[in-house]
């Protein structure tokens, strides 16, 4: 049985870092690189779902799938 945990994460390049964001926890990293950004959030988020409040608050409302989808607007 694979055990992984699915999560989204928003990538966004500021002036300094890449900001990596996990908007179903509320969770950000940055790093150098787009792909630093992502792994520093991966470390992120494994840190932050070993904390036993954070667990006993994910039984009570479980995560859900993030759907991120560009948004546009007129010029």
């Amino acid at each position: 049985m694979d055990a992984r945990k699915v999560f989204s994460a928003v990538i966004t390049q500021g002036e300094t870092a890449f900001i990596a964001y996990c908007p179903e926890l509320g969770v950000t990293s940055q790093g150098t690189s787009e792909d630093d950004a992502i792994e520093n959030l991966r470390e992120a988020v494994a840190l932050y779902l070993d904390d036993a409040d954070v667990q006993e608050m994910l039984k009570k409302h479980p995560a859900r799938l993030a759907h991120v989808t560009p948004l546009i607007l007129p010029a």
